[in-house]
C-alpha cells in the first residue's frame, strides 16, 4: 500500500510538470501576439495602410470628349460618341463553353480566337479584346456575366458626311487622336485632356464602389470651318459625275471666298468614307493640296498679267503668232492653229502658246520669275493643312530661252490646286493677296498688295471677255458675268508626257462686276476624244459656281433688261 502512494504522488509532480510547460508557451504565444498586433497597428501601421490602399484603391481614367467639328452654319461635320472598349484579365477571365460561344457570336470573333488571345497573355492582367463597340454591344456582354472581363468608356469619331468632306476632315485613330487632314492639324486643339476618379476594386479587379473626382476631365475645343456644307455636297457631286463620264483618274474642286480668303468647299475624287477607314495611304491624301501638276494654259494669265505690270504692254498690244509655229534653241512651239497677228486679250481666248511665248521673252527672264513667285508658286500657300505641297519654282531655268517660253504657257513648273486658287482669287480681290483659311474668320484678314489695282482690274475684264467670247462659253451662268481661263496639259509620268493622258482645267471667279467666289475644277488623267478643259471641267464649274452664288443669296450682275 506504500509503494502505490509512492507511485500516485509521482505521476501528479510530472503532470503538474507537463502542464506548467503547456501553459507557459501558451502564455507566451498569447504574448508574441499581442506585441505583433501591437507593432503592426502602431509601427507598421502606415505601411500597412499604403499597401492596402494600392491593393484596393486605384486611380482610373476619365475619358475627354473631343471637340466637335461643325461647318461655317454649324452644321456637324465630326461628332464624338460614347463607345466602350472590352479588355480582359487573363489570369482570372473564366468563361464556360456557352458563355465563351456567346461572347464570340456578340463580336463576330471565334471562340478559338478569343482563347488564343488568353492563351498567350496568360501572364498579363490586362488585354483588350476588341476597341469601340457600341454601349449596346457592351451591354449584351455585360448580361453574361463572365468573369474577368470588364470594359471602359471611350469615344469614337463619326463623320456625318461621309466621303463628301473625308479629304478635308481626315480621321482619327483609335485613340482619338487626328491622323490626317484637320482632325490632324487641329489635333491639339479638337483633343481634351483625361481625368481621374478613385474607385475601390476587389481582388478580381471589379470596381466595387466609385469614391472621388482626383481632378475633371478637360473637353476639347470646338471647331468652326469656313465649309459651307451646302457647297461642299453641291461639288462633290458634281466631281463625281464628271470623273467617270471623262474617263478622268482623279480630280479637285475648290470654292474660295475672295473677301476673306475663306475655303467654301474642297473636295476630291477617288474619296472615302472616314467611318471605315483601314488605315493610311495615298487614297486618303487631300489631292487639291498635296498633289503638283503642270497648269497648263491656266498659268498664261499670269504671264499676260505680268506683262501689263511692266506697262510695256496694253490689251491692245499685238502679237504676230503666224505661222502657227515658232523655233526656240531647236525645240518647235506650236499652237492648234494659225492664229496671225492677235492682241492680248485674244491670247487668252485663244490659248496661243506662241502669243505667251513670245511676250515672256521680249521681257528680262527674271521678271517672270519674280512675278510668279510674288503670286504665290513655288512656296506653300501656308494654309496649315498637313502635308501641303510646294510645287516647283526653279529660278535658274528662266535663264534659258526655252524653259522661259515653256513655262509662260504652263509646262517646266508645278503648282497644286489651292496655290492656282489662291493666285487666281488675288486677281480677283483687285490684288490683294489673302491668306487661306479652313477656319470660319470673325473679320476677313486685310491681305497684301501684290498686283497694281489697275492691272487686277484690266486682268478682270480680259478674263471676262475670254469667258464669255472664247471657247468656254460652257462656263457661262445666267444672270452672271463670269471671268476665267481653261487649261490642258500633257499628264506626266515615269517616262515622260503620256500622250493619250490630260489635267484638264478651268479656274474662273463671278459675279465679274464684284468677285465674291474663285472655283477651280481640275481633272487629272481624262483620257478619251473629249478632253480639253472647255469641254472637260467648265461645264462643272458653271454648276458649282452658280449653285454656290445661289445658296449665298449673291445677287445677279448680268439680268437681260425687258
Amino acid at each position: 500500500m506504500r509503494k502505490q502512494a509512492v507511485s500516485s504522488d509521482s505521476i501528479t509532480t510530472e503532470y503538474r510538470w507537463r502542464f506548467y510547460a503547456v501553459f507557459a508557451v501558451l502564455l507566451l504565444g498569447v504574448l508574441g501576439l499581442i506585441l505583433r498586433m501591437v507593432h503592426l497597428s502602431v509601427f507598421d501601421r502606415p505601411f500597412l495602410m499604403g499597401q492596402s490602399e494600392s491593393r484596393v484603391l486605384r486611380l482610373v481614367d476619365i475619358p475627354a470628349y473631343r471637340g466637335m467639328i461643325v461647318d461655317r452654319n454649324n452644321v456637324p461635320l465630326a461628332v464624338s460618341a460614347p463607345v466602350d472598349s472590352i479588355w480582359i484579365n487573363p489570369q482570372i477571365f473564366a468563361a464556360n463553353k456557352h458563355q465563351l460561344a456567346m461572347l464570340a457570336g456578340i463580336l463576330s470573333l471565334t471562340p478559338q480566337s478569343i482563347q488564343q488571345k488568353i492563351t498567350k497573355n496568360e501572364d498579363r492582367e490586362f488585354v483588350y479584346l476588341v476597341r469601340t463597340v457600341p454601349p449596346e454591344i457592351a451591354d449584351k456582354i455585360k448580361d453574361l456575366k463572365i468573369r474577368g472581363i470588364f470594359f471602359q468608356r471611350e469615344y469614337r469619331r463619326f463623320y456625318p458626311s461621309g466621303e463628301i468632306a473625308a479629304h478635308l476632315l481626315g480621321f482619327t485613330n483609335v485613340d482619338d487622336n487626328g491622323q490626317e487632314g484637320l482632325e490632324l492639324a487641329y489635333n491639339d486643339w479638337l483633343k481634351g485632356a483625361p481625368g481621374k476618379r478613385q474607385v475601390v476594386k476587389d481582388r478580381f479587379g471589379q470596381i466595387v464602389s466609385s469614391l472621388n473626382v482626383a481632378h475633371a476631365p478637360q473637353e476639347g475645343h470646338d471647331l468652326t470651318l469656313s465649309i459651307d456644307a451646302r457647297i461642299q455636297y453641291l461639288a462633290y457631286t458634281a466631281l463625281q459625275n464628271a470623273a467617270p463620264k471623262f474617263n478622268a483618274d482623279s480630280g479637285s474642286i475648290i470654292v474660295l471666298d475672295v473677301t476673306t480668303g475663306e475655303i467654301l468647299a474642297m473636295v476630291n475624287t477617288p474619296s472615302y468614307n472616314p467611318n471605315a477607314h483601314t488605315g493610311h495611304g495615298a487614297g486618303y491624301r487631300n489631292r487639291a493640296v498635296t498633289d503638283t501638276f503642270e497648269p497648263g494654259s491656266t498659268m498664261k494669265v499670269f504671264s499676260v498679267t505680268g506683262a501689263l505690270e511692266t506697262g510695256k504692254y496694253q490689251t491692245t498690244s499685238l502679237i504676230d503668232t503666224r505661222p502657227g509655229y515658232m523655233f526656240i534653241d531647236g525645240r518647235k512651239i506650236t499652237d492648234d492653229d494659225n492664229y496671225g497677228i492677235v492682241n492680248l486679250v485674244q491670247i487668252l481666248q485663244k490659248s496661243s502658246n506662241i502669243g505667251a511665248a513670245k511676250i515672256a521673252l521680249s521681257l528680262p527672264p527674271i521678271h517672270l520669275w519674280d512675278f510668279l513667285t510674288r503670286m504665290g508658286f513655288g512656296s506653300s500657300t501656308q494654309s496649315g493643312f498637313p502635308g501641303e505641297a510646294s510645287g516647283t519654282l526653279i529660278k535658274e531655268r528662266f535663264k534659258s530661252p526655252v524653259n522661259l517660253a515653256t513655262m509662260a504657257y504652263g509646262y517646266g513648273l508645278s503648282v497644286t490646286a489651292l496655290q492656282l486658287t489662291k493666285a487666281y482669287a488675288t486677281l480677283a480681290a483687285h490684288g490683294l493677296k489673302r491668306p487661306i483659311s479652313f477656319v470660319k474668320l470673325d473679320e476677313p484678314s486685310v491681305g497684301e498688295s501684290v498686283i497694281d489695282q489697275k492691272v487686277a482690274d484690266q486682268m478682270l475684264q480680259i478674263l471676262g471677255a475670254v469667258a464669255e467670247g472664247g471657247n468656254s462659253a460652257s462656263a457661262r451662268i445666267e444672270g452672271y458675268h463670269v471671268g476665267g481661263k481653261t487649261g490642258t496639259s500633257y499628264l506626266s509620268g515615269l517616262g515622260g508626257y503620256q500622250k493619250n493622258k490630260y489635267n484638264s482645267s478651268f479656274i474662273g471667279t463671278a459675279p465679274l462686276s464684284n468677285p465674291r467666289l474663285v472655283v477651280s475644277v481640275i481633272l487629272h488623267g481624262v483620257h478619251g476624244s473629249i478632253h480639253f478643259g472647255a469641254q472637260v471641267s467648265a461645264p462643272v464649274f458653271a454648276t458649282v459656281m452658280g449653285g454656290a452664288l445661289r445658296y449665298m443669296n449673291i445677287p445677279p450682275d448680268n439680268l437681260k433688261k425687258t
